[in-house]
């Protein structure tokens, strides 16, 4: 897990963003956790954009990002509930409550996210 608590304040709407990655260090379908500020997130590239959804599931308080992405949902390894990447809602049971998302910025090649504020 990365650890980033660095925060781009030149990059223009940038505040309350802080950078968990290179763009290029993103592998299409493969989450990567991040902690931003204490919170775990699961960075996700998929169908050509960047999602960052917290990364523990909300019915097993496990780890998304050790899941499977396919299209626009992540599947919780555990139990196989399903989040979509842009709503955090669950597509299917055990899960029935939703996981926070974020909102992601691309300046460059760098990824922000913002836990402050949910999507």
């Amino acid at each position: 897990m990365s650890d980033v608590s660095g925060i781009d304040a030149s990059a223009p709407g940038a505040a309350g963003f802080v950078r968990v990655c290179a763009l290029g260090e993103l592998e299409d379908g493969t989450p990567r956790r991040v902690e931003v500020g204490g919170v775990p997130v699961s960075v996700v590239r998929a169908e050509g954009e960047v999602f960052a959804i917290n990364d523990i599931c909300s019915h097993a308080n496990v780890s998304l990002s050790e899941g499977e992405v396919e299209g626009c949902q992540i599947e919780c390894w555990l139990h196989g509930s399903s989040f979509d990447l842009r709503t955090g809602k669950p597509s299917g049971l055990p899960a029935t409550r939703p996981v926070p998302v974020y909102p992601v910025k691309i300046v460059g090649d760098d990824v922000l996210v913002s836990v402050t504020q949910e999507s």
